[in-house]
């Protein structure tokens, strides 16, 4: 027992001893510190060029002008600061596993544990997870690509296909969206293959207005445009309005009616309440001029004794039957 005592004493006090396993085991932990430490600081500056993609978000803003809409950077920065955040800590974190991992199995194996078993063992295991766990690995590369991109964020209103609604939270593997009914969705990131995006930068209002096949175009192209100004002018939707209103001629045309098409740009989300104020609008202002919206052909079916016969009317856009036709 002394002999062993004095033994391992003289290991200790040995020179050679410590400059080797135990060295290398010290080298082997200080190295996988430095990557680790390194791989962190290129982290870092990575997810700070994320912000670089960030698009500014279009507010409403009170002045002594009334309200106007403005580019809000403040909303943009803290998307950004977000963004980094979100990115950066799973980078970091899949980044010191994997180094730690490596350092822990160099230093098992310089203590004299044969780990040819273990890496066997964890090189099936790990094929083996990566059939079942595939759809998992695409959903957080799908969700990371997502916040770093900025496709989408809390509060937008978006369409990701099968689910469209308001962002209520956005994970790095689901996306869940409340719509206009109230349904919360659960939307798996590697199941998005577009995304829609109704609150970045602008949007534009369209209406088709149809008009008897007889109007006068310049007319009511004239009609159109003033309406527009008096909404943008004279009614609280009109302050979301952005720019001139364009008719941008006639979209469709039929032995009934003439459509045109009125185009208005506004301020994001702010497009179906525009719309709404418009229609109101321009239904008025028709009446008032002698614009006759004009019905389309209507077929109506007379039940007699024996056979039913069938009337076809035409409506002109003064609301009188133009023709009757009848057989049985």
């Amino acid at each position: 027992m002394f002999a062993q005592s004095d033994g391992l004493m003289g290991q200790l006090t040995n020179l050679d001893f410590w400059l080797d396993r135990p060295l290398r085991i010290v080298l082997i932990l200080v190295i996988a510190a430095v990557l680790n430490l390194v791989a962190r600081t290129v982290i870092h500056k990575v997810t700070a060029g994320v912000s670089k993609g960030t698009r500014a978000r279009i507010v409403a803003k009170k002045s002594s002008k009334g309200q106007r809409w403005v580019e809000d950077t403040r909303i943009a920065n803290e998307r950004q600061a977000q963004r980094a955040a979100t990115v950066g800590s799973v980078l970091r974190s899949v980044t010191t596993i994997i180094i730690w991992t490596m350092a822990i199995l160099m230093v098992v194996s310089e203590l004299g544990f044969n780990i040819a078993p273990v890496i066997a063992s964890a090189g099936i295991a790990g094929v083996a997870l990566s059939f079942g766990a595939q759809s998992l690995v695409k959903d957080y590369l799908a969700g990371i690509s997502m916040v770093a991109e900025d496709q989408l964020g809390i509060g937008d209103v978006v369409d990701l296909g099968e689910a469209s609604g308001t962002v209520e939270s956005v994970g790095l593997r689901v996306t869940q969206v409340r719509d206009v009914e109230g349904t919360l969705w659960h939307v798996r990131n590697g199941e998005v293959l577009r995304v829609g995006n109704s609150s970045q930068g602008w949007a534009r209002t369209v209406l088709d207005v149809p008009v008897a096949y007889n109007s006068d175009l310049d007319a009511v192209t004239d009609l159109l445009l003033q309406t527009a100004e008096d909404v943008r002018e004279n009614t609280e939707s009109g302050k979301s309005i952005m720019g001139k209103a364009e008719v941008w001629g006639v979209e469709q045309m039929s032995g009934e009616s003439l459509t045109l098409r009125l185009a208005v740009k506004t301020a994001p989300l702010q497009q179906w309440d525009v719309a709404r104020t418009l229609r109101a609008h321009i239904k008025r202002a028709l009446d008032k001029e002698g614009f006759r919206m004009p019905l389309m052909n209507q077929s109506i079916i007379h039940q007699t004794s024996s056979f039913p016969s069938v009337s076809t009317r035409i409506s002109s856009a003064s609301g009188e039957d133009d023709s009757s036709n009848r057989g049985s």
